[in-house]
């Protein structure tokens, strides 16, 4: 496994995966954003709050490629790192099961940010990237 600035411990459930026994593909990006969310409650900051200000980062696109299936009741990794292009903020994730490493999904996610219902530059949101 690579260097992360930030990683979360999840276990998927059982009706997430489907007939095959597999991970249902469309529950990757779940964990993808609940990894962001997680990655931004640990800097003090929420997505919510910032809503509340007229803020929202949104995602503008999200390219997944799919390595290794997860299994129901499966420990793994969700890791990510950010950097910014622009206006745009890229999340570089990926997901590892826990119990040999493998890497199970890589995914680009894109990220921008509308303050006040218009598309901005995304200074509002830039200190994301102070301090890593």
């Amino acid at each position: 496994m690579k260097d992360y600035l930030f990683t979360t411990e999840l276990e998927t459930r059982d009706y997430e995966c489907d007939v095959q026994g597999v991970v249902n593909n469309a529950n990757y990006q779940h964990y993808l954003e609940y990894t962001r969310h997680k990655w931004l409650q640990s800097r003090g900051q929420s997505f919510s709050r910032w809503h509340e200000q007229g803020i929202d980062a949104m995602v503008s696109e999200i390219n997944i490629k799919y390595r290794n299936p997860l299994h129901g009741q499966e420990v793994f990794l969700s890791c990510l790192n950010l950097h910014r292009e622009g206006a745009r903020f890229i999340f570089e994730q990926d997901i590892y099961r826990k119990e040999d490493l493998k890497l199970c999904v890589q995914a680009t996610v894109t990220i921008v940010s509308v303050v006040n219902g218009r598309l901005s530059k995304g200074d509002e949101i830039a200190f994301l990237l102070e301090s890593l």
